[in-house]
């Protein structure tokens, strides 16, 4: 787990990728927001998101427990979060799942950074 800067608005970020952990953590910063990463799902569950948290980023695909499955859980235990869907498997089945899921937005690898930037301020204002 990494902690961001502090800031007012915090943005969970799960995937298994590390350079794709440190290009979004980068990215989001720049923006004004904090952030907290995690390279697996079960990192997420064995360490916990932090309090007032804004939304997920949650990387599909990942070693062990999926971002769906992770999402799954959180929902079911009641600690759900508006959630992006990343992945480089961006098929019409997944997309439908993840949108059905109840996913602030799912966007595929490589994605367009100022499309996710929007997704987030829709939820997460940071000015």
């Amino acid at each position: 787990m990494t902690l961001g800067a502090q800031r007012d608005v915090w943005i969970g970020i799960v995937d298994d990728d590390v350079s794709c952990r440190e290009a979004l953590e980068g990215l989001l910063r720049a923006h004004g927001y904090s952030t907290v990463c995690f390279a697996s799902a079960e990192d997420v569950l064995d360490l916990g998101l932090p309090a007032g948290l804004a939304c997920l980023i949650l990387d599909i695909r990942m070693g062990g427990m999926t971002g769906l499955e992770l999402h799954d859980r959180l929902t079911a235990e009641g600690k759900s979060h508006p959630t992006v869907f990343i992945s480089s498997f961006d098929d019409p089945p997944t997309r439908a799942r993840a949108l059905d899921a109840g996913a602030l937005g799912f966007l595929g690898k490589p994605f367009d950074h100022q499309a996710l930037l929007s997704l987030i301020e829709t939820l997460a204002p940071h000015a």
